[in-house]
């Protein structure tokens, strides 16, 4: 497995240590540290990172190196707001949920490779807000959170007690009642939770 390069950006220095130190220890190298939106933005440009770190009271939306941000408070704007800025390599996560390190790491990988993790406490309180919620059946509903964890088809037939064809029914009706048509240019899984949590 290829070594990740990464950018911790934190307001607190002792932040930014301590998840260098984490990441290091499972093998995902620290290129540079940041403690603003600014100072991220130069070393992305001049380091080229697989990703950032990102645990800023404001981290920025509009960079194009992918991030996983990690929130004081969950925001479900803000979550939003991130995900509707990157079609792929985006991720959410409330601090104090990360259970352990191994989490963070996964995580950390899953944004690094294009993919986007949100953290599940965010996403019901954003689906209380949509209109639409009613029109997925309740098993529609557990599979696209699911899926806004970042989990593939294999791990939401794991959590989810069914077999991978049954989810792989389910997201393909997920997919059509939010009009997502099949597309090489696009990363359909990431825009039906953008589409889920934005209406």
């Amino acid at each position: 497995m290829q070594q990740l390069h990464v950018i911790v950006a934190a307001d607190s220095a002792l932040l930014r240590a301590g998840l260098t130190r984490l990441l290091e220890e499972h093998g995902i190298a620290v290129v540079a540290q940041a403690a603003d939106g600014e100072e991220l933005a130069r070393k992305a440009r001049a380091h080229r990172p697989d990703m950032a770190v990102v645990a800023l009271r404001e981290p920025p939306v509009r960079e194009q190196v992918p991030f996983l941000v990690l929130a004081d408070t969950a925001d479900p704007d803000a979550a939003l707001d991130l995900l509707e800025d990157r079609p792929a390599g985006a991720g959410y996560l409330l601090a104090e949920r990360v259970p352990d390190v191994e989490r963070l790491v996964s995580a950390v990988r899953e944004v690094a490779a294009g993919g986007s993790v949100i953290d599940p406490a965010v996403v019901p309180q954003v689906l209380g807000r949509r209109s639409t919620r009613n029109t997925f059946t309740e098993r529609e509903r557990e599979v696209l959170t699911l899926m806004a964890e970042g989990r593939s088809n294999r791990a939401i037939a794991q959590q989810a007690y069914l077999s991978e064809r049954a989810v792989e029914r389910h997201v393909t009706s997920i997919f059509d009642k939010l009009r997502l048509p099949p597309s090489t240019r696009t990363h359909r899984r990431v825009l039906a939770v953008r589409a889920h949590l934005a209406i």
